[in-house]
């Protein structure tokens, strides 16, 4: 007897390269009436210059769908792991908390 499979299954291919991931500590999110964009930037101490390295694109209803599932996740963490601790603003320029570095 063959297995029906489930209409509502989603098969999702993670290629080794994306699941990697790409480390970001500053994201950048601006939105048209049609779109929101999520630009992911990685700043480094002593540099100037900031590479955007992914940019990710929503319709206003996906970035809602994203918003509540980051609101259920962070719950989750929070419940197992304690409180995260935020910064209301980042120290811009962000150094880190480091002594700044002289050649």
């Amino acid at each position: 007897m063959e297995e029906q499979q489930n209409e509502n299954q989603l098969n999702i291919e993670l290629s080794e390269e994306i699941a990697e991931g790409i480390f970001s500590n500053l994201a950048i999110i601006t939105h048209s009436n049609t779109e929101f964009v999520l630009d992911f930037i990685r700043v480094m101490p002593g540099i100037p210059k900031a590479k955007v390295k992914s940019r990710i694109i929503l319709t206003p209803e996906h970035a809602k769908r994203l918003l509540s599932a980051l609101e259920d996740n962070i719950q989750k963490f929070e419940n197992v792991n304690g409180r995260i601790k935020t910064q209301e603003e980042p120290p811009f320029p962000m150094g880190f908390g480091g002594p700044t570095a002289q050649a």
